[in-house]
């Protein structure tokens, strides 16, 4: 053979070994990419949920009043403002009381007067026997002389021993006296009743006195103040927004078709934006007794304990309630589910191989959620190991089997 030839021969060769060498590192490539996952293989398990109604609403004080003054006046001081906790009785504010102290001083003279006319000693509230009056005391006395004198001329008078004129005048006299005990009766009655009119006069103007301090209606806080010190009100002019926002309410929406599964005292659980972190429980307290027709919902309020005041009136509220519809439902680990384009998908495990699965959801249960759609009693799905990655075909490596706690 020349030299030309065994070149050519040399070329084969070398050519042939390479596609070889090639061919030796696409099979190395496939076999890493058929390398085993690890992963924790979970059977599916159907259990008893009980439905969770999710709804939307607000939060609304327990107690929102506004508060108005009950006299005529000028504002002489404002004891507290806007955001200050107030008790039960608190003052508020307090209108000049010169004027109303000044009438409660009249109308007790006028009581003292009356009762003075009719001769009640200090400290006695009331006559008691009419009878007891002087004015009256004093016409009895009267009467029962001209009487008892009129007694005896009617005698004298059968008897032919006084004349027809002497009769007369005795007799005019004892139906004058008995007049006058009746008029003295009359006016000790009337000066009686001017002295419950005087004493309700007097307790009204002390009423007004005290009313000169406007005083809180319930413990909460103050939400608005309305008034200055040196401002003029007058009766039902607003002075102070009071708010009771321990508990709150909140109020919820729920959809009609649910109306059979929510009832008094049902547990709620509410989330609110500006506490991204709690959870803030409460119960059902009144539930609307008829449905929006517009909307096709029914009103739901819940009350939530606010002891450290994290929640506020007016918060868009999201929340869950402990309905009482309880069914079957197919759960997995929320660790199995993968979530691409809008489509939730888990990998079933069959023949130690994955297989990628698109699932429809159904609600949460802490750490598991419900598979409404893809999945049966038969299935198991793979939770990757930490730094593993699931593919559609991969041969898995399980760590270990276990069903959903």
């Amino acid at each position: 053979m020349d030299v030309r030839g065994r070149t050519s021969v040399a070329a084969t060769v070398a050519l042939m070994a390479a596609v070889a060498a090639g061919c030796g590192k696409g099979s190395s490539g496939e076999a890493g990419d058929r390398k085993p996952v690890e992963a924790r293989v979970v059977a599916v398990e159907e259990r008893q949920v009980r439905r969770i109604v999710e709804a939307v609403g607000t939060l609304f004080p327990y107690d929102e009043v506004t508060v108005g003054s009950e006299v005529d006046g000028k504002i002489a001081r404002v004891f507290v403002d806007v955001g200050d906790g107030v008790g039960l009785g608190r003052p508020l504010v307090e209108v000049a009381p010169l004027e109303l102290s000044l009438t409660a001083d009249q109308q007790a003279a006028a009581l003292d007067q009356v009762r003075a006319q009719l001769g009640l000693p200090d400290g006695t509230e009331d006559l008691g026997d009419v009878e007891q009056a002087a004015e009256v005391r004093r016409a009895a006395a009267d009467r029962t002389d001209a009487g008892q004198k009129f007694e005896r001329a009617r005698s004298l008078f059968d008897d032919g021993l006084l004349a027809r004129g002497d009769f007369d005048a005795a007799e005019a006299r004892y139906k004058g006296a008995e007049a006058a005990y009746q008029m003295a009766r009359q006016n000790v009655e009337t000066l009686h009743a001017q002295v419950e009119q005087r004493r309700a006069g007097l307790a009204f103007a002390r009423k007004k006195l005290a009313d000169s301090v406007i005083r809180a209606p319930f413990a909460g806080h103050v939400k608005q103040r309305l008034v200055s010190v040196g401002q003029y009100v007058k009766v039902q002019t607003p002075v102070m927004v009071i708010v009771n926002v321990d508990p709150l309410r909140v109020r919820l929406q729920v959809p009609e078709k649910m109306a059979a599964w929510v009832a008094v005292g049902q547990s709620v659980t509410v989330r609110v934006e500006a506490w991204p972190d709690r959870s803030f429980e409460g119960k059902v307290a009144r539930i609307s007794p008829s449905v929006d027709p517009q909307t096709r919902s029914f009103e739901v309020e819940a009350l939530l304990a606010n002891h450290d005041g994290a929640l506020k009136p007016g918060f868009f509220a999201r929340a869950g309630i402990a309905s009482s519809r309880v069914d079957k439902a197919l759960v997995v680990p929320a660790d199995a589910l993968r979530y691409l384009y809008g489509v939730y998908k888990v990998f079933t495990v069959a023949s130690r191989t994955l297989k990628e699965k698109e699932v429809k959801l159904g609600e949460r249960q802490g750490d598991l959620v419900e598979i409404a759609e893809g999945l049966t009693t038969h299935d198991s799905v793979a939770v990757p190991a930490p730094g593993q990655e699931l593919r559609d075909g991969a041969p898995v490596e399980a760590v270990n089997q276990e069903t959903p706690r």
